[in-house]
């Protein structure tokens, strides 16, 4: 028999699971002893008001054990069949590959960076503050910029069943058994290089190919179709369709498409800074209490403010994580947040931005579809020359920030490159920094405790979205004048996050299947 419950309980109930056996075989009115296993459905935090509650859905299986799961990744051997090439290793590139598998085609994958270990190296040495490698950092290399940015799954799409694709796929290549019922799903940076690697692993042994320090330098195209692209400046490779991938910080693609005439728009985008709390700050604004539950995760919070019709919202928190350098480029400072899975530093840290409107920076820099990329290119230079010594960062104490005086000192931080006081109130463009005073201002007003010195700015968060978009065709997916190209997640300026990229290679995976079928 299998019973359904939907219920309410408290954090020891919902997350021991000792006592969430007990506490469902109560409700269930059976022995403990005839559950013979417990599947969660849904689990999401109430932190509405004191004590804080855990709604929950799960079933319960008495006297029966569950069945195999409904979802089966179809595995075939793909390497006679036809090849669709690849531009990209993160989660818009790997999920194409993946369906394109299930469908009978052979994905050939250039990524510009390294795998997981190797990428590991550079990221310490970054983390050091030593030289930063280009090619291999926090933006580029094998899983893309969001493999040591936490792992977050959420994601607004309304494409319930790709959502659940995605999920599964990482569940299956490895990731939490909790990320299929959680509210806000998280994997975690320390979790999730293991379940690329293992994605890669299945896309080899299906007979794809992903080849590393491959990066596309041009295009060749013919007849408004793509017929060749060029590896290293040195290397021609011969393609009949791409897909590309290629993230937010791809800045060369943006630079050679535009080059060779090929249409690009400019695109709102938002940057702002990093804001960092002590951990225990956040728990007792969201819990409504000073007291340690230890069976509550670290609270998170999303928060959003209209500052004279301009939007300031937080986005990417990290509980229990630390602020990272996220750069590409020696010359400039940009910075991300990212948690492991066990969420466990002192520190919550969240990006704050502010929505850059396409007139903002309309003729700025070379003006056209790539004004947009100089007017971030500057703020990330900006911040690089209020920084110190190589990657250490701009900081500010937040109610300093908010009042607009320089912070004698700076509390410890988890950057770990460092930060230096600097008048980051002073140097952000107007748009931004103004916006972001008021709108702290006004959070601060809604809620007790978030405005405080305690709280550090660390500058700059740029690299949210791309404020370039590859456009394409809403029907076939491909661009709008290159039938065989198809730009693909938040690079192309279609997804904002790990599961909508995915989902968005999916689509253009599926899209190329009917086309080729």
């Amino acid at each position: 028999m299998i019973r359904k419950i939907n219920t309410v309980l408290t954090p020891q109930q919902a997350y021991d699971n000792e006592t969430t056996l007990i506490t469902a075989a109560k409700i269930a009115k059976v022995n403990v002893n005839d559950i013979q296993h417990l599947q969660w459905i849904n689990r999401s935090i109430d932190a509405r008001k004191y004590p804080t509650k855990i709604n929950a859905t799960f079933e319960l299986y008495i006297g029966e054990q569950p069945t195999q799961s409904e979802f089966e990744y179809k595995l075939k051997n793909v390497s006679k069949n036809k090849q669709i090439h690849i531009v990209g290793a993160g989660p818009a590139g790997y999920f194409a590959a993946l369906e394109l598998i299930e469908n009978g085609l052979c994905p050939i994958i250039f990524e510009r960076g390294k795998e997981i270990s190797a990428r590991k190296r550079d990221i310490a040495l970054l983390s050091q503050n030593k030289e930063v490698n280009p090619e291999s950092n926090y933006a580029f290399g094998e899983g893309g910029a969001g493999t040591f940015s936490d792992g977050k799954l959420y994601t607004r799409s309304k494409k319930k069943l790709e959502v659940r694709k995605v999920l599964e796929l990482f569940h299956l290549h490895g990731a939490q058994n909790n990320i299929l019922f959680e509210a806000h799903p998280h994997i975690g940076t320390d979790v999730l290089p293991l379940v690329i690697e293992n994605i890669r692993k299945i896309i080899i042994k299906a007979g794809g190919e992903i080849l590393f320090e491959h990066n596309v330098t041009d295009f060749k195209f013919k007849n408004n179709k793509i017929e060749a692209v060029v590896i290293n400046d040195s290397i021609t490779i011969e393609v009949e369709e791409l897909i590309l991938a290629t993230g937010h910080s791809a800045h060369n693609i943006y630079e050679t498409l535009h080059k060779l005439n090929i249409p690009l728009e400019a695109k709102s985008f938002a940057m702002g800074i990093r804001l960092e709390h002590p951990q225990q700050i956040i728990n007792s604004i969201q819990y409504h209490t000073h007291k340690y539950d230890p069976y509550l995760p670290p609270a998170t919070y999303a928060l959003t403010q209209q500052i004279n019709g301009r939007g300031v919202y937080s986005f990417c928190m990290c509980p229990g994580g630390i602020i990272v350098p996220a750069t590409t480029n020696n010359k400039k400072i940009v910075v991300n947040g990212m948690s492991n899975s066990s969420r466990n530093s002192p520190y919550a840290n969240s990006g704050f931005a502010v929505e850059i409107r396409t007139e903002d920076f309309e003729g700025y820099g070379r003006g056209g579809s790539l004004s947009g990329l100089d007017y971030q290119a500057n703020l990330e230079k900006m911040a690089f020359l209020n920084g110190g010594n190589g990657q250490t960062a701009p900081a500010q104490r937040m109610y300093d920030f908010v009042k607009g005086r320089v912070s004698g000192s700076i509390q410890d931080c988890s950057y770990n490159p460092g930060v230096i006081s600097s008048p980051v109130h002073l140097w952000l463009p107007e748009i931004i920094g103004d916006t972001l005073r008021k709108g702290f201002e006004s959070l601060g007003k809604r809620i007790k405790g978030f405005l405080t010195n305690d709280g550090v700015v660390v500058g700059v968060e740029s690299r949210t979205s791309s404020p370039v978009r590859i456009p394409r065709n809403k029907e076939t997916l491909n661009h709008i004048t290159i039938k065989n190209m198809y730009p693909c997640g938040e690079g192309a300026g279609y997804a904002g996050g790990i599961v909508s990229s995915a989902i968005d290679g999916i689509c253009i995976a599926q899209e190329i299947a009917k086309k080729t079928s």
